[in-house]
């Protein structure tokens, strides 16, 4: 396999949209507990669905039939013999849960019901045909806890739901034994009980300040019982700035520090031994991800790992015997690659890279980049050049990311890597509310969506410009979710520095937006208020922050891309943004995708955005451009 790295003064050819957008040949792939077999998901007739082969052979089938979204979610059950996956409808996020067995290639819908939502799924070697999960069943705001028997089909209940509980947490015997419950203020509780017949108690309590950088964070690793149950390890930044891995006592409450860093907080990319419970490895997410080996037993294996293939790797799956591990390597300038790999030789298999039709093209790199915000903080993140091009006077695009609590990260990324191929440079950076950097920073965005936050991104446009990097007259501004919130803002707060924008799925009144989330947001109400603010008590500071009630400062052309089962960020806010840029006469283009919800996953729905973003990016900027098809232009 070769990838070509980029150079200068040679124009790389166009890579096809369909090479970057399409469905990728083979991803997201698991080793089976048993070692014997490898999942992945990979198109049928274009929709990607789970396919199973023997590790060794070539048998490879595919083992469900799904005609519309394709299958993204989906895990190994212990027995081998079953693999679970999630679907919902159109992008509506309500997902039920199906089972398909190997053995009768039969497919059953486990979750039967309308309008739910299943959440926590979790396995265990020693109940190989047993799992628990989550779901909402009873009560659309509150996911109660499940057994399942997949031999039997019984469903037990084994833990409600009283309002509050945002996760679930089993114990090492499988029982539900620990959850994390959010408080009115914005902080949040780990509840935890000595069986599922006694009572809960509380044993941590975090305030508001240390959710995003502890165990309730959704990005945070799992929280983990001992063997015996008298310990738990749980990600806390009590006491210190970023979020460390820590084990307690719970009979004495005394904590031991696992794994630490100053600056960054420990990541959810952790190694866990599956029979005793050990926390072995945690990565830390920096500019690159930075392994810390805790286990002495595993760090032959990974210093031989390293040396497979260049860039980060993650260990995706390890059989029973935690001989054969499954291993990824992430690379900026190439798709993901993966091997098997065994621990009693130390050798490893390559298998195939997750899309081979990029192997011929001339990929970029990606750099990491950190300035000095206006008011002091430090930034941190990614710049993307076009090969061939002089890294000076560029078209540029600032990239936003979605969240806005999540992080860029060092890696390959399609969108980079399309528009640099266009000939942009492509800037993307981890303002504040960012997470990884610990609770300053993350917190440091607390009601600053349009404010400061923005303002970071103000700073990195003229960092750029202040190195001559960029074109002051075509730097352009791009986001989804938080992003495209955004890019709405750019538009709208300052519109004078980007020439134009495109946003997917931002909301463009703040109000709006947070009344109409779904009922299943409703545990974590309090710590959005506490973090964007509460439409009843602070309506106009929302709206002063609201790119809808800007639109008289509009200067620019904005490209608006929405799904219209979103149930997060409604289709009403994209609507009433483009009912008030068309009434005022303003230049916008509008892309409504009635069969996708927050963001887009149908391959003909991605191709065809990126294609029309594609177009008003040359149109607007100057870069290169692939021809669009023709349904576009109708």
């Amino acid at each position: 396999m070769t990838c070509h790295r980029a150079g200068t003064g040679v124009t790389p050819s166009l890579i096809p949209r369909d090479v970057l957008f399409g469905n990728p040949v083979k991803s997201r792939v698991r080793l089976s507990p048993n070692g014997e077999f490898l999942a992945y998901c990979a198109p049928v007739d274009s929709v990607l669905n789970i396919w199973v082969k023997t590790i060794g052979h070539d048998d490879d089938r595919p083992i469900t039939r799904d005609t519309s979204r394709g299958v993204r979610f989906y895990f190994w059950a212990e027995d081998s013999r079953h693999i679970l996956y999630a679907q919902d409808i159109g992008g509506n996020e309500n997902w039920r849960m199906y089972a398909v067995d190997l053995e009768t290639d039969k497919i059953k819908d486990l979750t039967p019901f309308e309008n739910i939502q299943v959440r926590t799924v979790a396995t265990h070697k020693d109940f190989p045909h047993e799992i628990l999960f989550s779901m909402n069943k009873e009560n659309p705001r509150a996911h109660d806890m499940y057994h399942l028997d997949l031999t039997s089909g019984e469903m037990t209940l084994v833990a409600k739901n009283p309002g509050n509980i945002i996760d679930w947490i089993p114990d090492a015997q499988f029982r539900v034994c620990g959850a994390i419950a959010a408080l009115p203020d914005g902080g949040f509780e780990l509840m935890i009980r000595d069986s599922e017949e006694t009572d809960w108690r509380a044993l941590i309590t975090w305030d508001a300040e240390n959710s995003m950088t502890s165990a309730p964070n959704f990005l945070s690793p799992p929280t983990v019982f001992s063997k015996d149950g008298k310990y738990i390890s749980f990600m806390d930044s009590r006491d210190v700035n970023a979020g460390r891995m820590v084990r307690m006592e719970i009979a004495t409450g005394n904590i031991k520090v696992i794994a630490e860093d100053s600056q960054y907080d420990v990541s959810d990319n952790i190694l866990i031994h599956s029979d005793n419970y050990e926390i072995q490895a945690i990565a830390f997410e920096k500019a690159r991800c930075e392994w810390m080996v805790l286990d002495e037993t595993i760090k032959d294996d990974f210093a031989a790992i390293a040396k497979l293939d260049r860039g980060d790797f993650s260990i995706l799956g390890r059989d029973n015997t935690d001989n054969t591990w499954l291993v990824s390597f992430e690379k900026d300038n190439g798709p993901v690659t993966y091997y098997v790999y065994d621990r009693k030789t130390q050798n490893a298999t390559y298998l195939f890279n997750q899309q081979p039709g990029l192997d011929k093209y001339t990929l970029a790199t990606m750099e990491p980049i950190s300035f000095t915000s206006r008011d002091g903080l430090t930034i941190h993140g990614y710049i993307t050049f076009p090969p061939g091009r002089e890294k000076k006077n560029l078209p540029m695009v600032l990239v936003v990311h979605g969240g806005p609590w999540a992080r860029n990260s060092w890696g390959f990324d399609p969108k980079a890597q399309w528009l640099a191929n266009r000939g942009y440079a492509v800037l993307q950076v981890n303002f504040r509310g960012s997470t990884g950097y610990g609770k300053a920073f993350v917190n440091a965005g607390d009601k600053e969506w349009g404010g400061k936050a923005q303002n970071d991104l103000i700073d990195a446009v003229n960092w750029a410009l202040e190195r001559g990097i960029a074109d002051p007259k075509r730097v352009a501004i791009y986001g989804e979710s938080y992003g495209g919130y955004a890019a709405l803002a750019g538009a709208t707060f300052t519109p004078d520095l980007f020439c134009c924008a495109v946003d997917v799925c931002g909301p463009s009144n703040l109000v709006s937006f947070i009344r109409a989330l779904p009922p299943w947001y409703s545990t974590l109400l309090a710590t959005i208020y506490e973090r964007m603010g509460n439409p009843d008590t602070e309506e106009e500071f929302l709206k002063s922050r609201s790119p809808l009630f800007k639109v008289d400062q509009i200067k620019i052309p904005i490209l608006i891309a929405q799904g219209a089962n979103d149930p997060r960020v409604k289709q009403e806010e994209a609507e009433q943004i483009v009912a008030a840029m068309k009434e005022k006469g303003l230049e916008y283009e509008y892309l409504l995708f009635p069969d996708e919800g927050h963001g887009l996953v149908k391959p003909e729905n991605r191709l065809t955005f990126y294609a029309a973003a594609e177009r008003f990016f040359a149109k607007h900027m100057g870069g290169r451009y692939e021809k669009a098809p023709e349904k576009l232009n109708q």
